[in-house]
């Protein structure tokens, strides 16, 4: 149904149904119309498509005015515009407030490529899980994307979306059925747990032989859903696993490498491997260089999953 369609385009195609559906669903952008895919609305519903212009902090104000009446604003933007420019408008005016308000920053991470270091938003899962009552949510492709915006607009409160502007590589098939605060196993393992987010997904799933190959049985969840952590899933597995690794296309810093530690922490320690951008800006790049050069390729989850594996087996022998 999504062959050959950019995240965006899909993005779009689907909020022109939901538009259709809900009178009450707007959406804001500031001078990224283009960019952000969501252009051709203004065509169909030129009352309810707003240019803001370069003024992401008012678009922002905006948006939590018009949700105070009953509105349902869509806000786009690339991610560092959508993350730390307007951080203080999302906390007061949208959280704080109490605003139905749902922000999408575009091109998270590594994905900016030639935008460089200013549009590489490596904090923004971060910055936007500090706040009091946020959702953050990540999709992995076109198929998850669709099935989650129904929740996503029936959500009633601020959320933030990290979305991947361009084509994705397919995960979910036909019959898949999505829960906005449940995360997926991919595959079930017993010796290591994985636990992926956004186009770190594809990667997993790629890894899985080189681990296999190394006689480590990898289980794989995909975690769309950041904030609120879906715990029970965690702890399921890593209690079968007893090791894990965690891999974002973002900050190790607050991020949701950050956010899983913790948890396993409080509720089931277990040795565990890193697999994101470790505390560092962007640079101007294409994919496959940005990739190997923060270390985010298949090869780095296949032997982070061997050291959480053989720190396991030092765990249990009491060798430390």
């Amino acid at each position: 149904m999504f062959e050959n369609m950019e995240m965006r385009q899909v993005f779009a195609a689907e909020m022109e149904k939901h538009m259709a559906e809900n009178k009450n669903i707007v959406i804001l952008d500031a001078d990224l119309s283009k960019a952000c895919g969501t252009f051709p609305l203004r065509a169909k519903f030129s009352d309810r498509v707003f240019e803001v212009g370069v003024a992401e902090q008012n678009m922002a104000s905006i948006a939590a005015g018009m949700s105070s009446y009953g509105f349902l604003p869509f806000i786009f933007s690339f991610t560092p515009f959508a993350s730390r420019r307007i951080i203080d408008q999302v906390a007061i005016s949208c959280l704080y407030a109490k605003q139905n308000v749902k922000i999408v920053g575009a091109d998270p991470g590594v994905a900016a490529e030639y935008n460089g270091g200013t549009h590489m938003s490596m904090e923004d899962i971060g910055l936007m899980r500090a706040i009091p009552g946020s959702v953050v949510f990540e999709p992995v492709d076109a198929v998850q994307l669709a099935a989650a915006l129904p929740q996503i607009i029936a959500y009633p409160g601020t959320m933030y979306i990290r979305l991947w502007r361009k084509k994705a590589e397919p995960v979910f098939g036909e019959g898949y059925t999505f829960d906005l605060f449940k995360a997926d196993v991919l595959k079930e393992g017993k010796d290591v747990s994985i636990f992926v987010t956004g186009l770190m997904t594809q990667h997993a799933l790629k890894a899985a032989e080189g681990i296999k190959a190394a006689g480590i049985d990898a289980e794989i969840v995909n975690i769309h859903t950041i904030k609120p952590l879906d715990g029970q899933t965690i702890l399921k597995s890593i209690t079968k696993t007893k090791a894990a690794v965690v891999c974002e296309n973002g900050n190790v810093c607050g991020g949701l490498c950050e956010a899983i530690a913790g948890f396993a922490a409080v509720n089931f320690p277990v040795p565990m491997e890193f697999v994101a951008i470790s505390d560092r800006f962007g640079q101007v790049g294409k994919l496959n260089f940005l990739v190997e050069e923060y270390n985010l390729r298949l090869e780095d989850i296949v032997e982070a999953a061997k050291k959480a594996a053989a720190r396991k087996v030092k765990s249990d022998r009491k060798e430390y």
